[in-house]
């Protein structure tokens, strides 16, 4: 069943594809689009290695994140993963849906005080934060500590952009990547705080009264090989990508959803007649089949990461065209989600569509909304079950209803935002159950 369609979704790709390769012609590297699927599958699965993160994203978020494992490459990468990878594992998630659950019950508390209409994504940026804080250290957001670094990342990401042009220059080793001082100044701020949780967590593990959440698991694991554990300032790098790639992106992907079922009643209802069925249990959350393709739908059409850029270490050849060493691949998360060769009617959302034979295809070759290969988001199953659960909380507990006179446009910031904000009215349903 075909849902809906908005003249803005054919629009969209267009504008923000202008947008972005506006400031990849320079002429001072080269840089190629890549939307093919097997050469996507090259890069990112094949031969990953030979296609390391490029320098314009450390150069981007480098204050901030250090060498963490969203911008560190090699060996260092790898050792970073095999601590990291134990904590995500599938038992780790249903360990961590309690906090989950009652990070989303906090917001639904929240919204229903809050006169209508809302800026829904200051609400699902405060939900998603309240979610890292109470998974990673067994901390609500109203903790003072937690409060102030959501506030302190809000600041930063509204004005950082997706990337530092000043990176893409190559510059020597010892040369530090250029950014604005407001930038340095924000992310020095949100290190200093996130040092502090860092540390008081260390000598709880010391002291052995440290909980067992995702902190303690990641900074108590060696690694396998060497026996080594992340340092201070490596669990700083750390936190500040899981409370970057938690909070950041499931905000986002949260905002976009509770739109699209704002303008599409019939998907809201279904949700909601889904949810009606039972308590919110993590045994449950696999039979939510709907809300689930609904979520899977809104990653197709609004990835949280629209794009991510690769370098070549080696001379190469991609479709009879040669490639120097040291030119920028770009892989568009958005474009290939949208690609009309791949996918049928790829601007309407139809969350059916997942359960239609045609879709396996594009599902496999054209939907990287967590990227893929080695370097797939390690937190993906966390987000699924994270995402699908907020989505089915909130429906359950208010009607939505988007303004015809204020549809969002979707903006490029660390992640897909709307340049004006995400406005609707939520109204309380009468009578919502928890569970």
């Amino acid at each position: 069943m075909r849902l809906f369609r908005q003249d803005i979704f054919a629009s969209q790709p267009e504008r923000l594809y202008k947008a972005w390769m506006a400031e990849f012609r320079m002429p001072f590297f080269r840089s190629y689009f890549v939307n093919q699927p097997s050469l996507v599958k090259t890069v990112l699965n094949e031969r990953p290695d030979d296609f390391p993160k490029s320098e314009i994203i450390r150069g981007a978020l480098a204050s901030l994140l250090g060498d963490g494992v969203f911008v560190s490459n090699g060996e260092r990468w790898k050792g970073q993963r095999r601590i990291i990878d134990p904590a995500f594992e599938g038992g780790r998630v249903r360990d961590a849906f309690p906090s989950m659950h009652a990070a989303g019950q906090a917001a639904v508390t929240r919204l229903a005080a809050v006169q209508s209409p809302v800026e829904i994504e200051e609400h699902t940026s405060q939900l998603a934060a309240d979610v890292i804080f109470r998974t990673l250290f067994s901390l609500p957001i109203t903790d003072e500590a937690a409060q102030e670094v959501f506030d302190s990342f809000r600041a930063y990401q509204r004005t950082q952009p997706l990337l530092n042009l000043a990176s893409f220059l190559k510059r020597p080793g010892w040369m530090p990547a250029f950014q604005r001082r407001s930038t340095r100044d924000k992310s020095a701020v949100i290190r200093r705080l996130l040092t502090d949780l860092t540390e008081d967590r260390a000598a709880q593990i010391a002291q052995g009264t440290a909980p067992d959440d995702l902190a303690t698991k990641i900074m108590t694991t060696p690694d396998p090989e060497t026996g080594q554990r992340f340092s201070s300032e490596d669990m700083v790098d750390q936190v500040a990508i899981f409370f970057l790639a938690g909070h950041e992106t499931s905000a986002s992907a949260l905002a976009w959803a509770l739109y699209l079922v704002a303008v599409d009643k019939t998907s809201q209802d279904r949700i909601r007649a889904e949810v009606a069925a039972g308590p919110l249990t993590f045994s449950r959350l696999a039979k939510l089949k709907f809300t689930r393709n609904v979520f899977r739908e809104t990653l197709r059409l609004y990835p949280p990461v629209p794009m991510m850029v690769r370098e070549t270490t080696r001379a190469e050849t991609f479709r009879d065209r040669p490639i120097k060493v040291g030119s920028q691949i770009v892989l568009s998360p958005w474009h290939l989600g949208r690609h009309k060769r791949f996918w049928d009617d790829p601007d309407a959302f139809d969350p059916d569509r997942w359960d239609r034979p045609e879709t396996k295809s594009p599902a496999r070759e054209a939907y990287i909304p967590f990227s893929s290969g080695p370097r797939v988001c390690t937190g993906a199953a966390f987000a699924m079950v994270e995402g699908v659960l907020l989505l089915a909380q909130m429906v359950r507990a208010f009607e939505f209803c988007a303004d015809p006179d204020r549809v969002p446009v979707p903006q490029a910031h660390l992640t897909v935002r709307a340049r004006d904000g995400i406005w609707l009215t939520a109204t309380p349903i009468p009578g919502a159950s928890e569970g």
